[in-house]
């Protein structure tokens, strides 16, 4: 099929972005026909004060060719001229992020659709219901799963508010991962336990990554850390606004002292491998989330994860295995964890505990139910 696919892509920052341009890669590798449609304007200032593109436009994923850069937030005469654009491809599919961009994106869907033969167009929704909340924001994402002709999102929780808002097909895929640097060699296990424990008198290095915002709930780590000085935390990510500030004073507080690492700023891609590397434990203490690629970045990695119960940590991370499993918005349980964590030889039963990770397998199955007939209408082995 003729393809346009229409989101952030590479040289923009965060995960949406690399896994927009990872699924152009994937779609091409597949045998269609792709152009990646994106944006040279993303968002205004206000809504994302910090540098939206990664410094010096650096590759952490390989960039994809054709990509188009037509749509500013600021002009809306962008939006219908780029719908415009795409009416002679058989699919269009518009990855949704915030609610800020919906009035583009459907703009850019109507005026796709104002040609005599209409291509189909379904929407990849990373969030039914934004990490933040925002005036109108549910209204407006309930607005665009009904212009659309199907859903893809990432977690069955999500399939079911998806299916509350659109009378149209909804199917749900799991996140496919795209690893900075791809997989490791040796593998993440043979890392792992080629590996010894932590020395007696060191501490157990747990690493929290990404950008700092609420919803990952990074204060509550550091909270819980205070209780158990056999632990250090390592925060490295973009840190701005309240949730920024909140880790800096728990940092600052003297039971902490020596024992929390800020690394502030964008991490490029090219650096993750060894900053993983120096840690022993990968945590994800979200109060909230919906799907994410962490617990496959940390177990190819060689790390097992400490995750909250929510979004599908829950059924990437076997409790007790390759990782532990605690209530979200929980300090008490993120404490007993830490210590378990802290026991001597718990780590080393959690890393004999690692999956093998395979990442070509979980790109088909989405690259399947991204273009199949459940969800496109259309027959993915022929062109209209």
């Amino acid at each position: 099929m003729k393809i346009a696919l229409v989101g952030p892509a590479h040289p923009y920052k965060g995960g949406v972005a690399a896994h927009t341009t990872q699924t152009a890669h994937e779609l091409r590798a597949a045998g269609h026909d792709v152009d990646l449609v994106s944006w040279s304007r993303l968002y205004p200032n206000r809504l994302y004060p910090g540098e939206q593109s990664v410094p010096d436009g650096g590759p952490d994923l390989p960039p994809f060719e054709p990509t188009t850069r037509p749509l500013r937030w600021d002009r809306p005469w962008s939006w219908w001229s780029a719908g415009r654009s795409l009416r002679d491809v058989d699919l269009v599919v518009v990855v949704v992020v915030v609610p800020i961009q919906v009035p583009a994106l459907l703009t850019l869907v109507r005026a796709t659709r104002a040609g005599s033969n209409p291509p189909r167009v379904v929407a990849i929704v990373h969030n039914v219901v934004p990490h933040e909340t925002h005036p109108g924001g549910a209204w407006l994402i309930a607005r665009m799963l009904r212009c659309v002709d199907g859903v893809l999102v990432h977690s069955p929780e999500q399939g079911e508010l998806a299916r509350g808002l659109t009378a149209g097909p909804v199917v749900v895929a799991a996140l496919a991962p795209h690893l900075p640097g791809g997989l490791p060699v040796p593998s993440g296990r043979e890392r792992a336990l080629a590996r010894p424990e932590p020395a007696p008198g060191e501490p157990l290095r747990v690493l929290a990554l990404g950008m700092v915002r609420d919803y990952k709930g990074y204060d509550l780590l550091l909270e819980a850390a205070r209780a158990v000085p056999e632990v250090s935390v390592t925060i490295a990510g973009e840190q701005w606004g309240e949730a920024g500030e909140r880790v800096r004073q728990l940092a600052a507080e003297p039971e902490l002292a020596g024992r929390v690492r800020i690394r502030s700023g964008y991490l490029p891609g090219a650096e993750v491998p060894a900053l993983l590397a120096e840690h022993d434990v990968l945590a994800l203490p979200y109060r909230h989330a919906t799907a994410s690629q962490n617990v496959v970045l940390g177990h190819a990695h060689g790390l097992p994860v400490l995750a909250t119960r929510v979004g599908t940590f829950g059924t990437e991370i076997h409790d007790g295995v390759d990782g532990l499993l605690v209530a979200p918005s929980d300090v008490d349980a993120l404490t007993s964890a830490l210590r378990r964590l802290a026991e001597p030889g718990r780590l080393q039963i959690l890393r004999a505990g690692l999956p093998d990770v395979d990442v070509k397998a979980p790109w088909a199955a989405y690259v399947t139910a991204l273009t199949g007939r459940a969800l496109t209408g259309l027959d993915p082995q022929a062109r209209r």
